[in-house]
């Protein structure tokens, strides 16, 4: 089996050496062989795994969901259904997001359509910002 350093790894993936080296930490990737000058040498199989790894984390899935994705990958006889739920869950989350994103965005769109682009002290966005009560909304209010 072909090995090589982090670097190539590194260029292979597309992950950085420092996000490489913190998934090891983090143990979702497992800790590589070493050379006997202590240098970290990996393989292909640890290539599939980081771009595994990659591309769920540029849809957004956090590290536990992945943890329990790569534990699925790695017994192909089982059922989907758990990836099915933790997708599904994921699914919801970023409906969640979206809704909280609109919200937000209605939010300052209110405030910049009622600012007459006047003097700070009669300034719509400066009103609304020190006084949540001005607010469209109070989801976003603390």
């Amino acid at each position: 089996m072909r090995s090589f350093a982090i670097g190539v790894l590194s260029e292979r993936t597309g992950v950085k050496i420092p996000t490489i080296r913190f998934y090891e930490s983090i143990d979702l990737l497992p800790a590589p062989e070493r050379t006997q000058t202590n240098r970290r040498t990996y393989d292909d199989d640890t290539v599939r795994r980081l771009r595994f790894i990659r591309h769920a984390r540029e849809l957004g899935f956090e590290v536990e969901a992945i943890r329990t994705l790569l534990d699925l990958a790695a017994h192909p006889e089982r059922p989907c259904a758990e990836a099915d739920v933790v997708a599904r869950s994921h699914l919801a989350d970023i409906d969640d997001r979206i809704a909280r994103l609109t919200g937000l965005r209605a939010e300052v769109q209110a405030m910049l359509d009622q600012c007459t682009g006047g003097q700070v002290r009669e300034c719509r966005v400066i009103e609304v910002l020190a006084d949540h009560g001005e607010c469209l909304s109070d989801r976003h209010r603390s």
